[in-house]
């Protein structure tokens, strides 16, 4: 595996279609005909976005979306079927704490839902707390909700 991480235009053809694979998958999981509450991330909206590739070949996402000058929210996590059980969603999700970090941000958070199971033992394991629901989030019972707080 030689995994490289690159940070691409939201309207980049590689991240176009693996955010269009993520909400299908949440799409069927959760059997639901739209899979975000509140307003989607835009190309204006998304701070950074990352695309993992693996040998060439675009294998995972994430973005960041600024919520205010010192927090952040983790927005479109997701690695291809193909892909997972290799530690590839860590890795995409340290890229984007380094990036947070780097932009002066003290905070990310983040939601999933109780039908991800792989994602919230993900968001545990690197130090996420669960937290309320938030935002648009608030008053859904499937929404898990998680930050992290970066240390001084």
């Amino acid at each position: 595996m030689t995994l490289e991480l690159r940070a691409v235009p939201w309207a980049d053809a590689d991240g176009t279609r693996l955010r269009a694979e993520q909400e299908a998958e949440v799409v069927v999981r959760y059997g639901v005909t739209d899979a975000e509450p509140g307003p989607p991330p835009t190309a204006e909206s998304v701070t950074v976005f990352v695309v993992a590739y693996d040998d060439g070949v675009a294998v995972a996402c994430g973005g960041l979306r600024a919520l205010d000058a010192a927090h952040g929210e983790v927005k479109r996590m997701y690695v291809a079927p193909a892909a997972r059980g290799r530690g590839i969603s860590k890795l995409v999700l340290r890229d984007l704490e380094r990036r947070a970090r780097d932009l002066g941000w003290e905070r990310l958070v983040l939601e999933t839902g109780e039908l991800q199971p792989e994602a919230m033992s993900l968001y545990l394991r690197e130090g996420y707390t669960e937290i309320p629901p938030f935002g648009y989030y608030v008053g859904n019972a499937q929404s898990r909700c998680y930050e992290k707080v970066f240390a001084e």
